[in-house]
């Protein structure tokens, strides 16, 4: 509770703050720069730091021995690294789907109530505070991940599709709002995702808090709110899918800097 209510209150200086118009137009860059400044998903990554070092589950045991791709225990640059193959799972995985493996294979924390639970509440809310400590320690590190394993390939390839395939009631994909240069959403700017810089933007900076509701959103939380704002069923926590479009984003903005955890409107 103490938390939120600190991250509430540095929310509510950074909104009371905003840059007035000028010019008749928002100062995007100035108010992007007040965002960053005391980002309160610092409180996020302390929880995590302290959920990873800390004997939990049926089984007592730490996540010290999680291994995200580099080696057991290994969180330096892990992050930029993922999505990844995994060989012990069979699976091209995210770095959530893959704290969720360690967290049933090391702590005995079952899957499936991480998987069937609500996003900001019980142990996905844990998950969330587990990735801002991670992600923490790839920030300024390139993005890096290797398409050229036949089963990330393949994950690459179905991402490019489900980017661009349409849906839902108002008929939208993915590319409708992430498909061209200079579309925003009132004070937002949409990176173009089917090029290299806007998909290094745009992978390079979730997680984030958002200072608009005081919550911390990881990636999957922020697709499956895409999901939802194409009035289409939204994704499973987990989800091929949501791997997939990870695995697109990812791939096309290897090379970019990674700015984990970022801060949005």
């Amino acid at each position: 509770m103490r938390k939120q209510l600190l991250a509430a209150a540095i929310t509510a200086s950074l909104v009371l703050a905003a840059p007035a118009k000028a010019d008749d137009e928002l100062n995007f860059d100035a108010y992007r720069e007040m965002l960053a400044d005391g980002n309160p998903a610092e409180l996020y990554e302390m929880e995590g730091e302290e959920l990873w070092r800390t004997a939990r589950g049926p089984k007592n045991a730490t996540l010290e021995q999680c291994d995200l791709g580099l080696g057991p225990g290994v969180v330096e640059g892990a992050a930029a690294q993922l999505p990844r193959y995994f060989e012990d799972t069979g699976k091209v995985q995210d770095l959530e789907s893959r704290l969720v493996t360690c967290m049933e294979t090391l702590q005995g924390i079952p899957s499936a109530e991480i998987v069937t639970g609500r996003f900001l509440q019980g142990e996905r809310g844990k998950v969330a505070a587990l990735v801002a400590y991670v992600v923490t320690h790839s920030k300024g590190k390139p993005i890096a991940v290797d398409v050229s394993h036949p089963k990330v390939k393949e994950m690459y390839e179905l991402g490019e599709k489900a980017f661009f395939y349409r849906t839902g009631a108002m008929d939208f994909s993915c590319a409708s709002c992430h498909g061209e240069d200079g579309k925003r959403i009132r004070a937002t700017h949409l990176p173009n995702i089917t090029k290299a810089e806007g998909a290094a933007a745009g992978w390079g900076s979730w997680p984030a808090y958002r200072v608009s509701n005081s919550q911390f959103w990881t990636m999957q939380h922020r697709l499956w709110d895409c999901f939802r704002q194409q009035r289409t069923a939204e994704p499973v926590f987990g989800s091929d899918v949501t791997i997939a479009l990870s695995v697109f984003m990812a791939g096309k903005g290897s090379g970019g800097e990674a700015v984990w955890p970022g801060v949005k409107r």
